[in-house]
Formats: C-alpha cells, structure tokens, sequence
C-alpha cells in the first residue's frame, strides 16, 4: 500500500512540473505575442494555441511565428543610399502622381533613379537567351539571386554561363533560397560549387538549430551585370518557363530588362541580402550606372521583408489604390491579401474606378486558388471586375494605376510576399509603359467570375475554400 501511495506521489509531482512547466512556456509565448504581435487575429489564435496544445503550441509558435531576422539596417545611419536623383514628389501637388512618389518615398526612404524597361520579354523564351547573353558578355560583375533554380536543361545553361564568367575573372555571385531551390540536395547550388563560382543559399542549414527560419523566403529574382543592364521580375530559373519546349507543367511569366541608375538600386538589393547571408562584403561598382539611360523616367525599388519595421509594400499598394482615379489593373498568380488591401480595391471600385483583376484559371497551387475564393465575393459586390486567364499556369505580377503608374516585380498579393517573403518590386512613372502593361493584362482576360459562379458553388466547396483561407499567413 505504500509503494502505492509513493507511485501516486511521484505521479502527482509529475504532473505539477509538467503543469508548471507548460504555465511558465504558454506565459512567455504570451508575452510575446503581445509585444510583438501587430496583427490581433494572428496573436489570438498564438496565444490560443500556446495554452491549448501544450508544449506543441510553444514549439509551433517558436518555428513558424517568430520572426528571429536579426538584419542590419538597410540604410546605415549617415549612409546615402542616393543614386544621384532627388526626386522625392510634391505632397501639396493636385497631381496625384506626384503625391505618390511623395508617400512612397516616405515609406521606403528611398529615392528615386532614372531608367528604362528596355524590353518587356515573354516567358523564358524570350528572357533566358537575353539573360544568358548579358552573362557571357559580362566584363567586371555578375549578380543573380533567384528562387528557383533547377538543374534541368535550362538550368545547366546559366550555370554554364556563371562558370564561364567566372574562370574569365568576372566577379559572380549567385544566391538560390535555401528552400525553394532544393532544401536537402540543390542540385544547382551543389555545381556551381564544384565548379568554384560563390554561391550561397539564402537561410539554409541541414541542421535544426541554424535553421530556425522555417518559414522565411528569399522570392527575389535578380540578374544584375556590369552595372549597365539589369533584369528583373517573376521569373524563375528553369525548363517550364519555355513554353516552346511543351513542357509538363509549363509556366508563362512576364520579365523585364531595365537600364540606367536603378541598376545601383538593384544591385544594392543584392548586395544586402548576400552580405547578410555570407558575411562578405560587397563585390563593388562600376561608373556605368551613373549615365541615366537616354529616355529614362522616373524609377525606384521597393523591398519587402519580414526585417521590415513597417510593411512596405502593403503601404505602397494602398498609397496607389487610394490615389487611383481612373483605372487599376492587377495580374497576380497568387491573391490572398489582407482585409485592408480588399477594403481599398472595394472603395476604389465604390468611387468609379475601373477596376480590374486576373488571376490563373488554373493554379500551381491548389490550397493557395482555394483560399483566394472567399475574397472574390465582396470585390464582386462592390464592382470589381473579377477574371480567369486562360492555361497555362500564368506567373506574370502586374499593376498599373490610371494608365501612368506601373509596378513590376517578384511579390504576389497574398500574405507570404507581402509579410514573409524577401521581395523585389520596381515602380516606374512612366504612361507609355503602363499603357503596356495595361494592353497585357487586359489582353491576359479569358473568362469573368461572377457573383452567380461565386455563389453557385456547392456547400462543401464553399466550405474547403473558407477553411483554405485560415491557413494564408503561411501558403
């Protein structure tokens, strides 16, 4: 009966640590979550998860919900990020382009460049032969940061290219996402390694405990060479971006080449995340870039990151919403945005704006088209022109506002760029390139969604869809 009594003991002291124990980790997730939290739904349902699941909600919490990103600054103090440019916009202007560049100067701290879309290239046919070419006739410096980087036919190439380039004595410098280019293996990574070109994988270990970032994403896509010309977008490395080839699972997607002084901006973008990933300084500069490219307009750079003090880019796309008069034109792969971002496009619709939106008819990612459904309904109430592009799987990020104002990049409209992702987004002032990019969303448009094909969906869709929509902090 003792041995009883003694068993019963320890069990009941057991419990009281474990119970003491799961109070303590549950009350310092709290803490937390209330000092660091801006978002009320996100730190409810962490607190939430932190007393219920216990241990298990600590541990979600502390892989997935804190932001651990201990960058430097982007702009040092007392460091001129300038590219020569001061054209910071006139907030007291009725012209509301000029305020424009007022607010977004502001939020971003950055000024404005001078440069050109020199060609707007279609898919990977049209961009790698340019992108390729640019490589092979570097002189001094090449930088290339994607997401995805494969190994197949196309990607053998540019790591062809890179390695050429190198053994010429080009300064190269390549950075793949720990993640989406191959978390266990990387093939891409692993060959130009072996062929000694300085690569590096943008928050990576094997190992748990230096990879602590489980859910943080370099999406920027970047080729940079010699200072002259640059080339950014959506674009990733690899075969299904050549539509010619007939792929399996062919992506089409929308790049640009630019020139002029937004080459410096680029590039420091670069600089940042490869000094941040390896510790290394920067490779250095070229006088090229000071020229403004002739017939140049008004450009500037705009990054999002989870580093951020304030949400970039979702400040920059309700800057523009709001100041839309005329027309708004979005393409987007991937549109699960925040309520805040629905509401503008609702108000701008409200106040007769022309607003029109584009999305894949058919998705890579199936969760992700799932999660986007419960938004269409109130932007289809309001006015919004809701449409489907035709296959293949589109990959193109487009905005234009009022015909002028354009805005080109890697970010998506939903949570994972805007909050979680490292992107790169360009905005250009510039009606001729707006009108463009206008021809080719309005040209993407293949099939409306309407308010009764939003609601004749059956009950069970309806309700896979709004469950979908619980986990986009994180698809």
């Amino acid at each position: 009966m003792d041995q009883i009594f003694g068993s019963y003991a320890l069990f009941e002291a057991q419990a009281l640590l474990v119970g003491a124990f799961h109070v303590v980790i549950a009350a310092a997730v709290t803490a937390h979550v209330l000092m660091t939290k801006r978002d009320v739904p996100a730190a409810i349902g962490w607190i939430g998860m932190a007393w219920l699941a216990p241990v298990l909600g600590a541990l979600l919490y502390v892989g997935f919900g804190v932001n651990r990103v201990k960058r430097r600054a982007r702009r040092l103090m007392g460091t001129d990020r300038s590219d020569g440019a001061h054209v910071t916009g006139d907030m007291a202007s009725e012209d509301p382009l000029e305020r424009l560049k007022g607010a977004i100067g502001k939020i971003t701290g950055q000024d404005t460049a001078t440069g050109k879309v020199v060609a707007i290239l279609e898919c990977g046919d049209q961009a790698y032969p340019q992108m390729l070419a640019a490589i092979d006739g570097a002189k001094s410096h090449v930088r290339l940061a994607t997401y995805i980087f494969r190994a197949d036919e196309i990607g053998l190439q540019f790591i062809d290219a890179l390695s050429r380039a190198h053994l010429r004595g080009v300064k190269v410098r390549v950075l793949i996402d720990g993640f989406g280019g191959g978390f266990l293996l990387s093939p891409a990574y692993r060959a130009l390694r072996r062929r000694g070109v300085p690569a590096a994988r943008f928050l990576h270990s094997v190992l748990p405990w230096k990879m602590p970032f489980l859910d943080l994403r370099l999406h920027k896509k970047i080729l940079a060479v010699d200072g002259e010309t640059a080339f950014v977008g959506g674009l990733n490395i690899g075969a299904e971006n050549v539509i010619a080839k007939r792929p399996k699972a062919p992506v089409r997607d929308t790049h640009f080449r630019v020139e002029g002084t937004i080459i410096r901006q680029i590039e420091q973008e670069f600089d940042d995340d490869w000094s941040f990933t390896t510790g290394e300084d920067p490779i250095g500069s070229d006088s090229a870039r000071e020229a403004p490219a002739v017939g140049g307009s008004t450009m500037r750079t705009i990054a999002a990151g989870p580093d951020q003090e304030v949400d970039q880019l979702i400040l920059v796309l309700l800057s523009a919403i709001n100041l839309a008069r005329h027309s708004i034109r979005i393409a987007t792969p991937y549109f699960v945005p925040d309520e805040q971002l629905i509401t503008a496009l609702q108000l701008a619709a409200l106040r007769g704006v022309d607003v029109h939106i584009v999305l894949p008819a058919h998705n890579n990612h199936r969760l992700v088209a799932w999660a986007a459904l419960p938004h269409m309904r109130p932007l289809a109430e309001t006015g919004c022109q809701l449409w489907l592009c035709a296959p293949p799987f589109d990959h193109s990020k487009l905005m234009t506002i009022d015909g002028q104002w354009s805005l080109i990049g890697s970010a998506n409209w939903d949570i994972r760029s805007l909050r979680l992702n490292f992107e790169l987004t360009v905005e250009f002032y510039h009606p001729g390139l707006a009108g463009r990019l206008t021809e080719i969303i309005d040209a993407m448009r293949f099939q409306p969604i309407t308010l009764a094909d939003i609601d004749k969906r059956p009950f069970i869709v309806k309700l896979r869809d709004a469950a979908a929509r619980l986990s986009m902090p994180y698809i």
